[in-house]
């Protein structure tokens, strides 16, 4: 996705924002005429925009949130998202989960498209928001709820690098092939995986023997995917503990054992196919690179999940 639009009244702007990002509801902050612009692409499944407009309110309410679960019969639609914003100019206040964050230059702030939201700008601003599924964060949801709405990163060094590195990015992305472009947005989530961890680390008085067991079972996870025999057995009895205790462990997480296992092999795979040194290497091996050595099944999980053929994401990844 490319889109690069400009809206000269505030019904186009509610309808830019909402084909920009998930449905939101919007309000003006001042009467006289409103002017807004989005540059937004999408790299495979991470959407890094930039937005300047003039003073109004976004919400992401409950009935939209509803009517998102509806149409695509699950809590867990493709609108369950996590938003990164960082703001370069102007002011603005983010309000989630009972709690609200003031956003000034250089703020760094996450919230979830799942769960209501206001984000309230009381004059002309510009900010970077990157968006991405919240599969692709190796954390439990539950856990990163801890942090919406709160300036994260802010008293770590991890913060300052982040975002320094979202706005070399955001400048970047655009001139870089399609292939390079999705490995950089794809890098850019998994630092700021490591700075929702650390914060997470700052803020937890002690974590509990669930969340230890959860990372070392996702460690676990991640150094094994080759092996096709990896499965809830055998990922219950390396850590010594009972399939059912396993699965407990996940409970919250928003995945199963098996579907976290597929998730991070779609992952993989996705990643090298859209990799153009990596073009003369089969579609099959790929699979089996990852533990998915029936080429028949790596197609039919890899289309259930991406939306379309290994070969076929390859292609359009690579053109």
């Amino acid at each position: 996705m490319l889109l690069e639009s400009t809206a000269s009244d505030f019904d186009g702007w509610q309808a830019l924002v909402s084909d920009s990002f998930v449905p939101l509801d919007t309000e003006p902050q001042r009467r006289g005429g409103f002017r807004g612009a989005i540059s937004a692409r999408d790299y495979d499944s991470v959407v890094m925009s930039h937005i300047s407009a003039n003073p109004h309110a976004v919400l992401r309410t409950p009935n939209l949130i509803a009517r998102d679960a509806k149409a695509h019969g699950s809590a867990l639609s493709p609108s369950s998202y996590y938003k990164v914003s960082l703001q370069l100019k102007g002011h603005g206040l983010l309000i989630q989960d009972g709690r609200e964050v003031s956003l000034a230059p250089g703020s760094l702030a996450i919230y979830d498209t799942s769960r209501p939201y206001t984000l309230s700008f009381d004059c002309d601003f510009s900010s970077y928001v990157m968006m991405f599924p919240q599969s692709r964060v190796n954390l439990p949801t539950g856990t990163v709820g801890q942090l919406t709405a709160t300036s994260i990163g802010a008293e770590h060094q991890l913060g300052a690098v982040a975002t320094q590195i979202i706005t070399q990015a955001g400048a970047m992305l655009p001139t870089l092939s399609r292939s390079v472009g999705i490995r950089l947005a794809g890098n850019v989530v998994d630092l700021l995986t490591t700075v929702m961890a650390d914060e997470l680390a700052d803020t937890a008085e002690a974590p509990g023997e669930r969340q230890r067991l959860w990372s070392e079972v996702t460690r676990f996870i991640d150094a094994n995917l080759a092996d096709p025999q990896l499965s809830p057995s055998t990922i219950a009895a390396a850590h010594f503990v009972s399939v059912r205790a396993l699965h407990q462990v996940f409970e919250g997480s928003g995945e199963t054992v098996s579907g976290e296992i597929r998730r991070r092999r779609i992952d993989r795979c996705r990643q090298d196919l859209a990799d153009a040194q990596q073009s003369q290497v089969p579609v099959a091996a790929i699979g089996a690179r990852w533990g998915l050595s029936d080429p028949a099944h790596f197609s039919r999980l890899f289309r259930s999940v991406v939306g379309s053929p290994p070969a076929a994401f390859r292609r359009s990844s690579l053109s």
